[in-house]
């Protein structure tokens, strides 16, 4: 009932149901303007008494009038009707009509408002001239003031209800962008506690992998009673440490509040350290770097850098490799990596799809950048691959190439070849280049 009262617009929705303070003193002005008119007109005590209580009713119906503008609207119309029918002593129409027509057009219901009361202003001036009252007097003065009166209170109520509408919107508008930053912050906080766990995740591999299989080394040297290999070994984790702690400084940097310089991070300059570490580490590690790598973007290369880190650390953790080569390649358009191993590659089934740490954290990075990786194991015929474009991993592997003389072609690019004769695990990734267009 009360939705399809709205549908039609008598019912002022969303308003609330109870008669404000207003409401209540537009009410007894109106009862008290429509009573001063009945003493003011005079007339006998029995139709003054029945013309107060027509005041009382006009009074009434503004208690009402938010919830239900359009018929109180309507009520009032036909109280005055009803009042000018008796005979009543005359009270013009403002004063019963003025209150609830501002309170109709408060409500939005503006349009309504005019039409009721032009049509009665068209009642009363037709009834007026047809009792034989002076045109001149009453088109030139009561029409004109009246009509003025009543579509000034209606465009009264409807300014009320568009600043209230305005400043609601603007407090919604206030809100919603309350939320929005709200909301990217929180954004902006995941992300980079996402890009911190990321850099302590491969500093902290790569460097435990590191001490761990030094530490073993200089363990079996000193069963050996070789000092001079046991001193390379601890000299190779003090190395591996000093890195780290350099590495950790800078990552952690973004956590304090001071302001002191920061360390840059590092970037494909610093793959020779990375790879005599490796070296140090007893893993022969092969490393070829062609284009000009020193004009990449600074992301890109620290990206690049963090993905040949990784890998390195996988081979070193799992491989039980001979040794691994590493190929970096910066062209006009894009960065292409190659890392691959000799040793037992990924057991049958193994996901390849990033959910370890180390894998995930590649694909993450890869992601970000636009960038495709592929990882997957190298047969002794075949290389399948798990390929990840922009965080998606296709479903199932795909035979990327066949080995001819120890040689892998990888993939529609005929210069991305790797070493695999006797199988392995491979990582290829390409980099998009900032402005190249892809």
């Amino acid at each position: 009932m009360a939705a399809a009262a709205a549908r039609h617009g008598l019912y002022a929705a969303g308003v609330r149901c109870r008669p404000t303070r207003t409401d209540a003193l537009l009410g007894a002005a109106t009862c008290c303007l429509v009573a001063a008119a009945v003493i003011t007109g005079g007339g006998p005590p029995g139709q003054a008494a029945l013309a107060y209580a027509f005041a009382a009713g006009f009074g009434g119906l503004l208690l009402c009038a938010r919830r239900w503008p359009v018929p109180a609207l309507l009520a009032t119309a036909a109280g005055i009707v009803g009042y000018y029918t008796l005979d009543l002593p005359a009270m013009g129409l403002a004063a019963p009509t003025a209150a609830v027509l501002y309170t109709a057009a408060e409500c939005g219901r503006a349009v309504p408002a005019a039409l009721i009361g032009g049509g009665l202003l068209a009642v009363s001036v037709g009834t007026r001239l047809a009792e034989g009252d002076d045109v001149s007097v009453v088109v030139g003065v009561s029409l004109g003031s009246e009509a003025a009166l009543m579509l000034a209170v209606i465009a009264l109520g409807d300014a009320v209800r568009s600043r209230r509408s305005l400043r609601a919107e603007m407090a919604r508008q206030a809100a919603a962008a309350v939320e929005d930053r709200r909301r990217e912050t929180a954004r902006q906080v995941e992300a980079e506690r996402l890009r911190i766990a990321r850099e302590v995740h491969d500093t902290l591999g790569h460097t435990i992998s590191v001490v761990t299989l030094q530490s073993a080394v200089a363990q079996e040297a000193l069963a050996d009673n070789a000092p001079d290999r046991a001193r390379t070994a601890l000299a190779a984790i003090s190395s591996a440490g000093g890195s780290a702690m350099g590495e950790l400084r800078a990552t952690l940097h973004t956590l304090r509040r001071d302001g002191g310089a920061r360390e840059p991070a590092p970037g494909l300059d610093q793959l020779p350290a990375l790879v005599d570490g490796v070296r140090r580490s007893g893993l022969p590690v092969g490393l070829t770097v062609t284009g000009r790598v020193d004009t990449l973007p600074a992301v890109v290369a620290t990206t690049a850098y963090r993905i040949v880190q990784e890998a390195l650390t996988n081979t070193l953790r799992h491989a039980h490799a001979g040794r691994v080569d590493v190929t970096v390649r910066a062209t006009g358009s894009r960065l292409s990596l190659d890392i691959v191993d000799d040793g037992r590659g990924a057991p049958p089934g193994a996901p390849l799809d990033g959910e370890g740490h180390g894998l995930r954290g590649m694909f993450e990075r890869v992601r970000l950048l636009g960038g495709t990786l592929e990882a997957g194991t190298v047969e002794a015929g075949t290389v399948e691959a798990g390929t990840v474009e922009a965080g998606t991993v296709e479903a199932g592997t795909v035979e990327a190439g066949t080995v001819e003389a120890g040689t892998v072609e990888a993939g529609s690019d005929a210069a991305d070849t790797v070493k695999a004769g006797t199988g392995g695990f491979r990582v290829h990734v390409h980099l998009p280049l900032a402005g190249s267009g892809e």
